[in-house]
């Protein structure tokens, strides 16, 4: 166990990449105008744990249910598919309660901890030190909750018609990480048309 500024940077860079919170904001701002309010605090801390909890155990926790990474991502890809279908064809597939914490799903689980981030902190620990990609996903939850405070922020810098336009944007954005998410973890292989 050693401390190492590098890995620190590296992780860092990985896990936002994977996570990619920036990239989230139209959809966040969707589930915000669905479901009421979004509580960045509770989102964020919620997205923290169960990341903190595959940092820590990882595999081991997923063959308590008999359940590899593999699967796991699979079923990700499923819920990160139809969120993106969501957006694209402006439908309400996913019942959004407004007392229950429908903030917390599904932005603090699948869309931040999700099975790419949860498959990425895992794979990590392979090549770095766990105190320093502990330190680099405390660091992404802090640039989370940013962007979660200031999401109606966004939303006046846009306006409804921008965060329209980016909705479907990143819905096929969303939809192709799905795709790819599910092809990765089948091993299915698909011709690249040559």
């Amino acid at each position: 166990m050693h401390f190492s500024l590098m890995e620190i940077l590296a992780a860092f860079m990985v896990l936002f990449a994977i996570i990619d919170i920036t990239g989230s904001i139209p959809i966040i701002v969707d589930i915000k105008a669905k479901s009421g309010d979004v509580h960045p605090m509770k989102v964020t801390i919620v997205s923290f744990l169960i990341l903190l909890a595959f940092l820590l155990v990882g595999s081991p926790l997923l063959g308590i249910f008999g359940v590899d990474v593999s699967s796991f991502a699979i079923a990700g890809s499923f819920i990160i598919f139809l969120i993106a279908l969501e957006m694209i064809l402006g439908v309400e597939l996913f019942k959004h309660d407004q007392h229950a914490t429908g903030a917390v799903f599904p932005i603090a689980f699948p869309l931040i901890a999700g099975a790419g981030s949860i498959t990425t902190i895992v794979s990590l620990k392979a090549e770095y030190a766990t105190v320093n990609i502990f330190i680099a996903l405390v660091l992404n939850m802090v640039v989370i909750y940013l962007v979660l405070r200031l999401t109606s922020w966004f939303e006046k810098l846009f306006g409804k018609g921008g965060l329209q336009i980016l909705k479907k944007i990143f819905g096929v954005i969303l939809l192709s990480i799905a795709i790819k998410l599910f092809l990765t973890n089948t091993g299915i292989i698909i011709a690249n048309g040559k």
